[in-house]
């Protein structure tokens, strides 16, 4: 892997992501419709009910915002990245530009959830390294998925339902660990849920890098 073509490939992603700006503002808009439905809801939200109802919106919002990586991708585009590049170079550059973008939209979701349903979180430091560690393994997860789907007519259908048994062992750790932020839990031993999801993104990315040539490569 040569770290000046991975640069590149990164430079390429924010490229492609301003000059079709309204695939980041059709996101954005979700995630403050999200917000807003939440809003007029209920104005009082339940601690509890403010960890579930964030991580569905981070959830859904990340679904939406990764599922393109490949999809808005021609097959006469990837035949040119074919020729320029190896697939490792290709797949890490989406995966840490789509980090970076959940990420963003996370902190996002957090500002304007807090705005109108309050912030209990109590633990800020640990909440952050959540949303970090949550960014990652939701860009590895989906951004490999996404390579899968896009080979199918319906991919977002498709990717929903590949995603599923991936993302649930990562959203039950991140939804234990925020509510520890929350002092919903009193749980000194939480570096061993962090430790977990540390494991289960190291898994991902590793079959992510095994696998993806050969779907590249199809």
């Amino acid at each position: 892997m040569n770290l000046k073509r991975l640069l590149l490939l990164l430079h390429k992603e924010f490229l492609l992501e301003f000059r079709q700006r309204y695939a980041i503002s059709g996101i954005v808009l979700y995630v403050l419709s999200m917000v807003f439905v939440v809003y007029i809801s209920s104005v009082k939200v339940q601690a509890q009910v403010w960890n579930i109802l964030f991580w569905l919106i981070v959830l859904f919002a990340s679904i939406n915002a990764v599922v393109k990586s490949f999809v808005q991708e021609s097959g006469a585009r990837q035949l040119y990245y074919y020729q320029l590049t190896d697939p490792v170079s290709l797949i890490l550059a989406k995966i840490l530009y789509n980090t970076l973008l959940l990420l963003v939209l996370s902190l996002l979701a957090f500002a304007s959830y807090s705005l109108v349903a309050g912030n209990p979180v109590k633990d800020p430091s640990l909440f952050a390294l959540v949303l970090f560690l949550g960014s990652f393994g939701f860009s590895i997860a989906f951004t490999f998925i996404s390579s899968i789907a896009a080979r199918a007519n319906q991919s977002a259908t498709l990717m929903a339902i590949l995603s599923f048994p991936v993302i649930l062992p990562i959203l039950l750790t991140l939804v234990r660990l925020s509510a520890i932020a929350l002092r919903l839990i009193q749980d000194t031993s939480y570096q061993r849920d962090i430790v977990n999801l540390l494991a289960i993104d190291t898994i991902l990315i590793t079959l992510t890098f095994v696998l993806f040539p050969y779907i590249w490569k199809d």
